[in-house]
């Protein structure tokens, strides 16, 4: 009896340097990540047809090159930071930094599929097709230095949007560990939010539909938020902000 016992406790423990092991939690954890998003996909999608289909459909106006230009553009800024949140989530081994890296990613993986079952409604692409930002023009834009803020350059419409993280900053997230992996992802994701923030803006003021107006109103106080709570996470862990790009 004793015996059985025994080899009962010991079948419940599995040693944490065992590579299968740790393979298998990684596995699981991978498992559980993709079921997440797809669960956000599929929420967010049925929430964007819902909030499109109003009870008086004659008092919601169509949709502008704002409201479009907007859902596309954001559609792919937030895929990277789902992206980053992913490896992040999977990797780090700060529950600070996970908890945050998972309400990221599941919040604006959710947002995504509002954005693409408004598109889809709209009967428009999923992606724009020239360049990003060219949607920032009608009402005036804003000053940034390279054109950002006001979605042109003296080539035309933007073809990478501020903040976005360059291949080499995804290898160098996906390669780190430890401190240095928790640190260059709040680096990453800091500055990621802050470059989305002026396209945010813009169609919380300017979009013509009121589910998008109200989906960029909720992203700006989110991502503020978030903005302030990631640079005092970097600040107690000995690190500043990158600049924007």
């Amino acid at each position: 009896m004793d015996a059985a016992k025994d080899s009962a406790e010991a079948d419940d423990t599995e040693p944490d340097d065992d590579p299968s092991f740790s393979a298998q939690v990684r596995r699981q954890r991978t498992a559980l990540l993709v079921l997440g998003v797809i669960g956000a996909i599929v929420l967010g999608f049925a929430i964007g047809v819902l909030a499109r289909l109003p009870l008086d459909r004659d008092s919601e106006p169509s949709p502008s090159p704002v409201d479009v230009g907007f859902s596309q553009d954001m559609s792919a800024h937030h895929a990277q930071a789902v992206e980053m949140a992913g490896v992040a989530l999977i990797r780090s081994t700060d529950q600070d930094v996970r908890r945050l890296a998972y309400d990221i990613l599941t919040t604006q993986q959710n947002q995504v599929g509002r954005m693409q079952g408004w598109l889809q409604l709209w009967g428009e692409p999923a992606r724009g097709v020239d360049g990003y930002m060219g949607w920032m023009t009608e009402h005036g834009g804003g000053h940034d230095h390279a054109g950002a803020a006001s979605g042109h350059t003296m080539d035309g419409p933007v073809r990478e949007m501020p903040g976005m993280a360059s291949p080499e900053d995804l290898t160098a997230l996906r390669r780190a560990e430890g401190t240095a992996l928790d640190v260059l992802f709040l680096q990453l994701m800091l500055r990621h939010h802050q470059g989305g923030l002026p396209m945010i803006q813009y169609a919380a003021t300017y979009a013509d539909t009121t589910a998008v107006r109200t989906l960029a109103s909720n992203m700006d106080q989110t991502q503020q938020g978030e903005s302030r709570l990631m640079t005092g996470m970097l600040a107690t862990r000995g690190a500043t902000p990158l600049p924007l790009n």
